[in-house]
C-alpha cells in the first residue's frame, strides 16, 4: 500500500542557523515515529540549495527524503546561478521541487521551462515535485482541465519514471483557508487519472498545497496521497500533528485493505 506523503517546502524564510536547528528537530520527531519509520507515512523536505547538505546530513539514518526546490532545465554548461538536476542526485537529494507559482510569476518560467526541467530531473533519477495548479478560481470541471493540461505540458518528452504532483491552486497559497474539499477531491481525482492512464507513472502520488494544516488529512480521505505544507511546519510540533494525522490515516487505509472494504 503507497505512503501517505507529507511534505514541506522552507522556501526562503530560515536562516542557516534556523535551518540546522529545525532539521536536528524534525530529524527527532522522524526517529520516534512509528508511521514514519515503518513507511506508513513518507515524510519530505525541500529547503534552500545551501540547506540541502545539511539537511541530508542531519536526517542520515532516517526515511526522509531531501530534495531541491528547483533544479535547472539544462544539463550543464556556462548556466551561472543554476544547479543540476544531477548534481542535486549525486549529493543524496531524491526529489526536485518544479513549476512552483512563484517560480512562474517571480522569475517569467514557462510550460516548455517546466517540461525542460522535468526531463532534465527525471534523467537524473529524481522524483519530479511537479506544482500543478489554476491562477484564478475556477469551479471544479474548470480547473481539473487547466490541471490535467498543465500536468500534461510538464510531462511532454519525458521519460519513464514516478512523479509528486502537488496542486497547489494559486488563488489558495498563503490563504487563511484551503481550496473546498469538493474542489480538492475533483481536482485531485482527475490528476489521479491522468497519471493513471499514463504507462511511465507508476508509482506516481498525488499531493493538495496550498494553505493545507492539520485536519485537512482526515477530511479528506483517499481523495490525495498526502499534503504539502508551508509555514505551518515551520513549528516542528505543529508538523508532528500531521504526521500523526497521517498515521491514522495510513492505518484506516490497511484496514480497509485487509477487511476489504471499500475505500
Amino acid at each position: 500500500m503507497s505512503p501517505v506523503i507529507v511534505g514541506v517546502s522552507l522556501k526562503m524564510y530560515f536562516g542557516h542557523a534556523r535551518a540546522r536547528a529545525w532539521f536536528d528537530d524534525v530529524a527527532a520527531i522522524a526517529r520516534a515515529h512509528p508511521g514514519v519509520q515503518s513507511g506508513a507515512v513518507q515524510l519530505f523536505v525541500t529547503p534552500s540549495y545551501l540547506q540541502v547538505l545539511p539537511a541530508i546530513s542531519a536526517f542520515a539514518g532516517t526515511p526522509v527524503r531531501i530534495g531541491g526546490q528547483d533544479a535547472a532545465a539544462e544539463e550543464s554548461g556556462a548556466f551561472t546561478g543554476e544547479v543540476a538536476a544531477s548534481e542535486l542526485a549525486e549529493v543524496g537529494a531524491s526529489i526536485a521541487e518544479i513549476g512552483h507559482a512563484e517560480r512562474r510569476r517571480l522569475y517569467g518560467e514557462t510550460d516548455d521551462v517546466v517540461a525542460a526541467k522535468t526531463r532534465c530531473a527525471l534523467r537524473a533519477g529524481l522524483s519530479p515535485l511537479l506544482c500543478i495548479g489554476e491562477t484564478a478560481r475556477l469551479d471544479p470541471d474548470a480547473a481539473s482541465d487547466a490541471s490535467v493540461a498543465q500536468l500534461r505540458s510538464a510531462l511532454e518528452g519525458a521519460g519513464a519514471g514516478p512523479v509528486i504532483v502537488a496542486y497547489e491552486p494559486v488563488w489558495a497559497i498563503g490563504a487563511p483557508e484551503p481550496a473546498p474539499h469538493d474542489h480538492i477531491r475533483t481536482v485531485a481525482t482527475a490528476l489521479r487519472a491522468a497519471l493513471d492512464a499514463d504507462p511511465d507513472r507508476a508509482g506516481s502520488a498525488t499531493i493538495y498545497g496550498g494553505a493545507a494544516g492539520p485536519g485537512l488529512l482526515s477530511a479528506l480521505g483517499d481523495a490525495v496521497d498526502g499534503v504539502f505544507l508551508g509555514r505551518f511546519a515551520h513549528d516542528p510540533t505543529a508538523l508532528a500533528t500531521v504526521l500523526d494525522e497521517a498515521s491514522a490515516l495510513a492505518a484506516l487505509r490497511r484496514t480497509r485493505g485487509s477487511s476489504g472494504g471499500t475505500p
